[in-house]
């Protein structure tokens, strides 16, 4: 089993295939460098009218890539804003099939690793940082709409974030929920929710004096109109006064079947239950798992996930009757409409 189910898969990752994948441009991103020398790995998917040669971007044994065209022209905009946060121990390329789906409705769509939680750098030290994830989203957003080619495109009024995992954590706090961490950790000792209590260590929960005071700050972006969780991990640790204060639309979604120590109606329930009724839809997806809102799983995945890292194969599977791509669709769907609605 992971350390941690709501990580996403330490593993390399890639994309689902969206509609209109003809019509879809990628690209590399440069973010600058942090003044304590945070660097970022960013990709930006847009609409583009080019006609050229695609790629399966972020193909491998184990994951499905979707075509698009490297480096293409944006086409006239402006269009939409969303930036994508990926979980503990994962990458860019997790919510990569969601960021194809959006991009060929017509979004700019941009997704970072977060140093010391990604699948190719897990520092404890910048794991620790856990403040510095929203930071990442914000410095996202400054860099897209600073780009030559993508800023004159990019509504900078029109800006929503998703995340799955400890990315759902991560646009949360970018909507401005604030964390308590002592309060987090006394509803650890309940062991309410075992899997993100684990690690309250490793993500600098415990930490003090200015570790503490950083995390406990304000990281709310006021740019964000729209934030969407896709079964978040360490809700808990936002009290329910500062989820009371969210003043954005917040579109959250649950697995239906937890995979252990992860359940959806102590974490996504959890949260739906602090923030104003009038501000948030709730959703509870019955025969997902919690990585069943990663990117689609070749066939034979799972077999060779477990030959390389017993336990791992989870990643792969899904509950009920229905397939991945089917519970793409209706999030896929679900995420379309209300980005259509909170961001006219």
């Amino acid at each position: 089993m992971l350390k941690s189910l709501f990580c996403a898969a330490a593993l390399l990752a890639a994309f689902t295939i969206p509609a209109n994948a003809e019509r879809i441009g990628v690209r590399d991103l440069n973010v600058a460098q942090s003044a304590n020398g945070r660097a970022l790995n960013a990709v930006v998917w847009y609409p583009t009218e080019d006609d050229g040669k695609t790629e399966a971007v972020g193909e491998n044994p184990a994951f499905l890539g979707v075509p698009a065209i490297r480096n293409a022209s944006p086409d006239d905009g402006p269009h939409p804003l969303v930036v994508l946060s990926h979980g503990y121990g994962g990458s860019w390329r997790n919510l990569s099939w969601l960021a194809g789906e959006l991009a060929a409705k017509g979004y700019v769509v941009a997704a970072t690793d977060h140093p010391g939680t990604t699948t190719f750098d897990r520092s404890k030290a910048e794991a620790a940082r856990l403040w510095e994830r929203p930071r990442d989203l914000s410095r996202l957003i400054d860099a897209v709409l600073a780009d030559n080619g993508l800023g004159p495109r990019t509504d900078g009024k029109r800006i929503a974030a998703i995340g799955h995992s400890l990315g759902g954590w991560t646009v949360m706090a970018l909507a401005g929920a604030r964390v308590d961490a002592a309060r987090f950790l006394a509803d650890c000792k309940a062991k309410t929710s075992p899997r993100a209590c684990a690690l309250s260590h490793e993500l600098g929960l415990d930490g003090t004096g200015d570790a503490r005071a950083a995390l406990e700050g304000d990281l709310g972006d006021p740019g964000i109109g729209a934030a969407v969780s896709l079964d978040l991990g360490l809700a808990r640790s936002f009290p329910t006064e500062s989820l009371a204060a969210v003043h954005i639309p917040v579109l959250i979604f649950g697995a239906g079947i937890d995979a252990g120590g992860l359940p959806a109606e102590a974490e996504s329930g959890y949260l739906a239950a602090g923030l104003p009724m009038s501000m948030r839809d709730y959703v509870v997806v019955p025969d997902a798992m919690h990585f069943s809102f990663m990117q689609l799983c070749k066939p034979g995945a799972v077999a060779m996930i477990e030959a390389r890292s017993p336990g791992d194969g989870v990643v792969c599977k899904d509950g009920g009757t229905r397939g991945r791509a089917a519970i793409h669709r209706q999030v896929a769907d679900r995420i379309a409409a209300f980005l259509g609605a909170t961001l006219p």
